[in-house]
């Protein structure tokens, strides 16, 4: 890393995966807290010789030996750290101050720093506490599908006769030959892989996938007794809320309440695909809500939200992530979250094969307002699909580049739809540009951040201050002649 990348990498500020620490004769046990996070998160980068506020301090040539050698000594040592942390080192120079700039590598493994395990939760690290969200923790690393839970005590009484019928006749409706149609109800639901073996006790039952399908509510309250979805309109009283539907029965059944929630609170605009007329909101809610209900870690304690705002519509369900980051119709690698769950609904024709739910909510949200779809990969899953239309540009007299918007501009004025060129426009006016004022646009807070970076790392904007206080500005002053 050449030092304008790393001046890039200091303006963007702490996150998720970038964190500043001062040193002095030697680490500070915050470090290795750091570092342990990294490791059990996504990775990320520890810059030693960074205050909080970004300021470039460094660390004294003598000690540079000792503090790389400190660092691999405790990352080794049993006594601190249980499972060493892949690490590798880079040492850069800015006007004569060293930083020394540590990555931390993903690990397939869980570690903990003297008896704790630290993660990573925006830019702190934090200590996972109590034998649930551990488990939860273990879970999404070591990528174990709790939907093949087994539990012996659960046979074919506890689930709903009704809802199995209904899923035959859904699947009969999608394909006429279904093999649904022919089976008795025990081989339908052990044909759609819900009866499993644990083959650690030899016991067979009904897995997890089974009882949020097909379940009773009292079943799936007494083994999942976390799992809900709260759907909320917050357009006038925005406090609280205007309306309000929490769901927890099987997924079947929630399915039909969200979507019939979503559908009564957003605005309908049909529109032309080819010479047939489609409703794109439809879409939109149906890739949302079966996301909420199929991809999702259903042992975690974080509750699923759909909230619709004056904005549009946004979603946040715990996820089992492989990787942190925003996704792209063309470029991500659809994983399987719950397979058996997922499989189910595309028999029933409430989703299609795995990956064309996003580029089907990409194609749907351009047709129903002209906009993209944001959509980021973590922990916790969020999605947000844009209900206004794209703004109409604005006139060729503020055009929107550092360059050649007036620096008296308002940023009152009409926004370009373009999230950079909105970026850089408000950069230009008095008030400068806060991340908040991209959200307030409409814009995912994730996908403001990132894009705030590349201009950024490309020299287009300067920030000052720090925390939520800091402001972005036009790199270049435009040419006031």
């Amino acid at each position: 890393m050449d030092q304008k990348e790393l001046l890039a990498l200091i303006a963007q500020g702490e996150n998720e995966s970038v964190e500043f620490k001062r040193c002095g004769q030697q680490p500070d046990a915050d470090t290795f807290e750091s570092l342990c996070a990294f490791a059990n998160g996504f990775g990320g980068t520890l810059l030693l010789g960074v205050g909080d506020d970004g300021q470039i301090i460094g660390i004294e040539p003598s000690r540079v030996l000792s503090v790389n050698r400190n660092i691999i000594n405790v990352v080794n040592n049993p006594n601190a750290f249980d499972i060493p942390v892949p690490l590798d080192f880079e040492q850069i120079t800015i006007d004569g101050k060293i930083i020394l700039k540590i990555n931390v590598i993903n690990s397939p493994q869980i570690h903990s720093y003297k008896g704790k395990v630290y993660a990573r939760r925006g830019d702190c690290d934090v200590a996972i506490r109590g034998s649930l969200p551990l488990a939860e923790f273990c879970i999404r690393k070591q990528n174990i599908l709790t939907e093949q839970r087994v539990f012996e005590h659960v046979d074919l009484d506890d689930l709903r006769s009704d809802l199995i019928d209904k899923a035959r006749s859904l699947a009969l409706i999608k394909r006429a030959d279904h093999p649904w149609g022919t089976m008795n109800n025990r081989e339908l639901v052990e044909s759609a892989g819900f009866v499993g073996k644990d083959y650690n006790t030899a016991k067979t039952g009904v897995n997890l996938a089974g009882i949020l399908m097909l379940g009773t509510d009292e079943v799936i309250r007494s083994l999942c007794p976390t799992y809900k979805t709260d759907a909320l309109v917050r357009i006038h009283d925005t406090e609280r809320y205007d309306d309000r539907l929490t769901s927890s029965t099987n997924l079947m059944d929630s399915y039909e309440e969200l979507s019939g929630f979503c559908r009564r609170h957003l605005p309908d605009r049909f529109a032309l695909d080819g010479d047939q007329a489609i409703s794109p909101r439809d879409a939109i809610v149906r890739e949302l809500v079966v996301n909420c209900l199929v991809h999702r870690e259903f042992t975690s304690p974080f509750p699923a939200k759909i909230i619709i705002d004056p904005y549009g519509i946004r979603t946040e369900n715990a996820s089992r992530a492989s990787f942190e980051g925003p996704l792209e119709p063309d470029t991500f690698n659809p994983l399987p979250k719950n397979p058996l769950i997922a499989g189910f609904f595309s028999h029933i024709g409430r989703s299609e094969e795995l990956g064309s739910g996003v580029r089907k909510l990409f194609q749907s949200s351009r047709l129903y307002t002209g906009r993209d779809p944001e959509l980021e990969e973590g922990v916790i899953f969020h999605a947000f699909v844009p209900t206004n239309p794209a703004p109409a540009p604005i006139s060729a007299s503020t055009e929107t580049s550092a360059a050649s918007v007036p620096k008296a501009a308002s940023s009152d004025s009409v926004l370009p739809s373009d999230i950079a060129e909105a970026a850089l426009f408000l950069a230009a006016t008095e008030k400068g540009l806060h991340t908040a004022d991209l959200e307030a646009a409409g814009h995912a807070r994730r996908t403001a951040q990132r894009v705030i970076r590349e201009l950024v790392a490309q020299g287009k904007l300067v920030s000052s201050g720090n925390g939520r206080g800091r402001v972005y500005r036009s790199g270049k002053l435009p040419d006031q002649s």
